[in-house]
């Protein structure tokens, strides 16, 4: 129940399993096809290119910075959290030039302000945001500022690592250039595997840009994609079981699958809140919430003793907010059950910790919200 890397499916684990395939054949190519049409379906767009690297979310980030700025251009980075400062971290090694938009942690930035400092500084290449900052659960309404950015010279860069395929996104309609992703979180496969979803607004910023690339080139990642390859060395077998995976998205449906994220998510805070804690984000996102513990009770010690009496792992709190939060995951490979027995673990290390409270009240909570939803069908485990 961390927000990644998240559980792995049994016929993800299988298709791992399979014999090594050669990346430069039909057999491959045709994997590669499939991945990249099942890939435009869930990020909703037409005409994009994708790119598959060999990378975490991290790389995939720093390529975006590298192939879309020259040292001395200028961006806007939305700051909010330890993921969203690292794009300042990468404008900062490649020599660009940043104007932080910093949000208290656990806010979502307004819009308004990236328009603000759009029409104060026209010069702007790139606007570096965040669809779910991992490190505090809050979510960015990535389709207003689309909007926004459209109506300029820069292109939209957006971090969707914690976001695609649990929240809604629109790439084609609300104008987004570049998205990120990581294979290892609603994607449900092991570490490793990045993906880069790239517009033709943002192709000629990549065409104009200075900065040192070679593995990351996008320009030899577009050659090498128009023959269902990727430039250098793919990773097969990471490959394979991601079209396990995206067969199993698209089984579901889409639409289904973000219904399901909302409902478990919507569940799950329902019965924190029950049993008084509060969570940190004020725009909560669909696949983590971060929550704090109550007064006297160390978050690392309620974390501890969930994994070592009931054997429920959720993740703690980074940077600022190291040993001030617990950060449950409920993204990909989870359903309702799931919920309830992290709720019901929560419940129980409060009361071994000292803190009074009722039990069952949270998964009570929780269930009537899971069981007030006629239209969710059980997510196959």
């Amino acid at each position: 129940m961390t927000p990644g890397p998240c559980p792995v499916p049994p016929e993800v684990r299988l298709a791992l399993s399979r014999p090594v395939i050669h990346h430069r054949t039909e057999e491959y190519h045709a994997i590669h096809a499939a991945v990249v049409d099942g890939l435009r379906k869930i990020l909703k767009t037409e005409k994009n290119d994708v790119f598959l690297f060999a990378s975490t979310g991290t790389g995939a980030m720093e390529s975006a910075v590298a192939n879309t700025l020259s040292a001395g251009d200028k961006a806007i980075v939305v700051r909010g959290g330890k993921f969203s400062e690292r794009w300042g971290e990468l404008c900062r090694a490649y020599g660009a030039i940043f104007i932080p938009l910093d949000i208290e942690w656990g806010k979502s930035v307004d819009p308004g302000l990236i328009e603000k400092q759009l029409t104060e500084n026209p010069d702007v290449r790139v606007v570096f945001t965040t669809l779910c900052e991992t490190s505090t659960g809050a979510k960015t309404d990535i389709e207003a500022i689309g909007t926004i950015v459209a109506g300029t010279g820069a292109i939209l860069v957006v971090d969707a690592v914690t976001g695609l395929g649990v929240s809604e996104v629109e790439t084609d309609a609300w104008g987004l250039d570049v998205v990120i992703c990581g294979g290892q979180k609603a994607f449900m496969v092991p570490t490793g595997l990045a993906f880069v979803c790239v517009s033709e607004k943002a192709r000629e910023r990549v065409d104009l840009a200075k900065s040192p690339r070679y593995y990351f080139d996008y320009r030899r990642a577009k050659k090498a994609a128009d023959k269902n390859e990727t430039a250098w060395s793919a990773p097969a077998s990471l490959i394979i079981a991601l079209k396990e995976s995206i067969d199993r998205i698209l089984g579901e449906g889409v639409e289904n699958v973000i219904a399901r994220h909302a409902l478990l998510s919507g569940a799950l805070r329902t019965g924190v809140e029950a049993l008084g804690l509060k969570v940190l984000a004020d725009s909560p996102a669909d696949g983590v919430t971060a929550i704090l513990p109550p007064e006297g009770i160390p978050a690392d010690d309620l974390r501890k003793t969930m994994l070592d009496k009931y054997g429920v792992h959720v993740a703690g709190g980074q940077e600022r907010l190291r040993g001030k939060i617990i950060r449950i995951g409920t993204m990909g490979y989870c359903d309702t059950l799931d919920v309830i027995a992290a709720l019901s673990a929560l419940e129980m290390s409060l009361v071994n910790l000292g803190y009074t409270v009722d039990l069952g009240l949270g998964v009570r909570a929780a269930e009537e919200v899971l069981m007030a939803t006629k239209k969710h069908k059980r997510h196959k485990k």
